[in-house]
């Protein structure tokens, strides 16, 4: 018998390792988090092409316990081979890829690279290995414009970007392998924008060069860092004329991921949205932020970027339904949240 077959399509009660690719970046550290309260070990891996290696020690302390790391590439597929079985891995949590929509834009080919193909490299991984416990980080990017609010999972799919196109690509693949092997187990988690910061402080969203997303430049224009937050557009049919989307704490999107793992002898190849149910405005997070933690964040309205929806938010019933699973935490609590780790130590390098 292969390794880890036996026991492999079911997450029990007793402790198991379970491997986070992607595990060091601002999501997979908090799903390492859920993951060890949840009793099990987690094992990062993580080239760190967009993440920090320091942030493995923070996680050792948040945890209490030492977590295992290793550097390696998801286009690897032999070392991947011998990472789940050194570290017995019964399900794997896979975060990492690219996942910049300009820059996708820029450089489709390093997409399709490191998300397809290194996707297509752990799955052949894990098949040699006996694992065939999934759970994969998707995004809201595969709905594409919306045709009706809110989003459910039986929304038509499309892309818009070579990063969505990724996303919607690897759906597909893993919904082809779950028919061609009755063995796999997956589940398909739709983010829509996580936000927010673990309470301790310590770990949160650590953008690489200027912030692609709302908090974190948010964030740096609250730390004086930047001169003003810029807002892609004041005329769009919504009550202030700014975006709308639906933001959602990073912890209550990491607790889903363990929820997901939980239930995943429950399914075949399942896809999930992850979100609050309700939108929130550029101007209504920028108010927000401002009460809360009573710091001022200039902004000035520009010109629409193509591309840009009007609003987006997710139907969550079916997470609450087959997970058991909706958010605790409040938008206002994103903001305390991101603003503590902004001013952190950790988040100040130092």
């Amino acid at each position: 018998m292969v390794q880890g077959e036996a026991d492999v399509n079911a997450m029990t009660s007793e402790p198991q390792s379970i491997l986070l690719t992607g595990g060091a970046g601002f999501i997979g550290s908090h799903i390492a988090i859920e993951v060890a309260r949840g009793g099990h070990r987690p094992v990062l891996y993580d080239n760190l092409c967009n993440s920090k290696s320091s942030v493995i020690d923070r996680l050792a302390g948040i945890i209490g316990r030492p977590v295992a790391f290793v550097r390696g590439d998801i286009r690897d597929g032999d070392l991947i081979r011998k990472v789940l079985r050194e570290h017995r891995i019964a399900c794997v949590i896979h975060l990492a890829g690219l996942k910049a929509v300009g820059e996708s834009v820029q450089k489709p080919l390093e997409y399709w690279d490191n998300n397809v193909v290194g996707t297509l490299r752990m799955l052949e991984a894990m098949n040699d290995c006996g694992v065939h416990s999934l759970v994969f980080s998707s995004s809201a990017t595969v709905y594409g414009e919306p045709r009706q609010l809110p989003i459910t999972e039986s929304h038509p799919l499309s892309a818009t970007s070579p990063y969505g196109q990724t996303k919607l690509a690897i759906e597909h693949m893993l919904r082809d392998l779950s028919v061609s092997d009755p063995r796999w187990h997956i589940c398909l988690l739709r983010y829509f924008n996580p936000v927010g910061a673990h309470e301790s402080g310590l770990i949160g969203e650590d953008p690489n060069g200027i912030p692609n997303n709302l908090m974190p430049f948010v964030l740096r224009v609250a730390a004086g860092q930047f001169k003003e937050l810029g807002v892609w557009g004041g005329d769009y049919p919504t009550p202030d004329g700014t975006g709308v989307r639906d933001y959602i704490h990073v912890v209550d999107l990491a607790a889903g991921h363990v929820a997901a793992m939980r239930k995943l002898d429950t399914m075949r190849c399942e896809a999930i949205n992850l979100g609050t149910g309700r939108g929130s405005s550029v101007l209504e997070v920028v108010k927000a932020f401002e009460k809360v933690n009573g710091v001022k964040v200039p902004f000035t309205i520009r010109d629409r970027r193509p591309g840009d929806v009007t609003s987006c938010y997710a139907d969550p019933s079916v997470a609450l339904h087959r997970l058991g699973w909706k958010t605790q935490r409040s938008l206002e609590d994103m903001c305390r949240d991101a603003w503590r780790w902004q001013q952190s130590p950790a988040a100040r390098g130092n």
